[in-house]
């Protein structure tokens, strides 16, 4: 890390809250509108200094992202950088991989999703963000003990990501840190082939495996951050993934067991994660309560203290 010193905290965040809709435009037309938008005062009061949303719409000239962004300084929190690329939710197959017949459903793109870039992630922060390595093109038969069938319909040319894995950047006055992001697939909705089960493990386990290599980001403090769509004791999917990943020896996990979901019939769990690399101190953390009409997930923060 370099060597100078930040005095303040970090405030890193993530949260999976409710900025999608099923149609393009349409968040942008609620966050340029003049009703309140559900979401906005959780973001305001948790007051984060890089912020990761693992459910946000990608449009190719950021203008949903820049229109949070006038909200949230109107709520006098202003997060002058934004990051975000075109994630593999909604990007076409040509394959019917959902077996209905058809072409082109939200299930037959490489990640879900009714058109594409529905449901990515996009990234606000206060400080400069830099795109170190976008891993969201890994083609899954390519991860480390992959559990991709032999016969899967879309074969040799499945992503690994159903939105993205990034590697990006935040320095805070020469101090940096290396955000490995990810939003995984529900390890659930398709049948006993469990082909999200499987996929969703891989992808959780995509950063673990990087990490590996000790000589894997070590010019700087990593964060493994996001949506992995999975609790290590209960629900569905390959719940020992989620074990792994926060068993690895260069990650910490400052908040444990606590849920960050309730679902209607499942209850509570835990599925968004900020793990901080074992090198950094951690001062304060939160998941916050749902806020009403924004979706079931909380918003989740970290404080990292950069000396």
């Amino acid at each position: 890390m370099a060597a100078a010193v930040s005095a303040d905290p970090l405030r890193v965040a993530t949260w999976h809250g409710d900025f999608s809709r099923k149609g393009p435009g349409l968040l942008l037309r609620e966050l340029v509108g003049e009703k309140p938008v559900p979401g906005i005062t959780s973001i305001a009061e948790a007051r984060p200094d890089v912020l990761l949303l693992t459910n946000f719409d990608y449009d190719a000239g950021h203008v949903a992202l820049g229109a949070l962004q006038s909200r949230l300084r109107d709520q006098s929190w202003p997060m002058p950088h934004l990051f975000a690329l075109r994630p593999n939710t909604g990007l076409p197959t040509g394959v019917d991989v959902d077996g209905d017949g058809k072409l082109g459903g939200p299930r037959d793109a490489q990640g879900f999703g009714y058109f594409s870039g529905q449901g990515g992630q996009a990234i606000l922060s206060r400080y400069p963000v830099r795109l170190v390595a976008d891993h969201s093109q890994q083609l899954w038969a390519d991860a480390p003990g992959s559990l991709i069938a032999k016969d899967d319909p879309v074969g040799a040319a499945q992503r690994l990501s159903s939105s993205a894995h990034w590697a990006v950047e935040v320095e805070v006055d020469g101090a940096k840190v290396t955000l490995l992001t990810l939003a995984a697939t529900p390890p659930v909705f398709d049948g006993p082939e469990d082909r999200n089960g499987r996929r969703n493990r891989d992808e959780v386990l995509h950063w673990s495996h990087v990490l590996q290599d000790k000589a894997a980001f070590a010019d700087a403090p990593v964060v493994v951050l996001g949506n992995f769509n999975l609790d290590p004791d209960r629900g569905q999917g390959l719940r020992e993934a989620a074990a792994q990943v926060l068993a690895h020896d260069r990650l910490q996990d400052p908040l444990p067991k606590l849920p960050t979901v309730k679902w209607e019939r499942a209850g509570e769990m835990r599925i968004s994660y900020i793990l901080p690399d074992q090198s950094l101190k951690v001062g304060k953390a939160e998941v916050m309560p749902p806020e009403p009409e924004a979706g079931p997930h909380r918003l989740v923060w970290m404080d990292l203290l950069l000396d």
